[in-house]
């Protein structure tokens, strides 16, 4: 019994330390995945740009902005884009 508790708290402490590194790294690849989405985005939004008048620069701000907020995001960028 005493082998089983000596091997149970580590397994238990290792188990949550993974736990803990995984709650990151989850949050890091959710966040690639809405960028990759506002860069696709403005991307477009640009190859259409001659028609609209209006081309967003795609840098890291604008792509993360597109990519956290979404339409609003974007809307938000068109906005700007106009009055500057």
């Amino acid at each position: 019994m005493e082998q089983f508790v000596t091997l149970l708290i580590p397994a238990l402490l290792a188990l949550v330390a993974v736990r803990l590194l995984l709650i990151p790294m989850k949050f890091i690849f959710k966040l690639l995945i809405h960028s990759a989405c506002g860069f696709l985005c403005l991307w477009l939004l640009n190859s259409i740009a001659g028609f609209t008048g209006i081309a967003f620069p795609i840098n890291a701000v604008t792509v993360l902005t597109a990519g956290i907020l979404g339409l609003p995001g974007v809307g938000i960028l068109a906005l700007l884009a106009v009055l500057s």
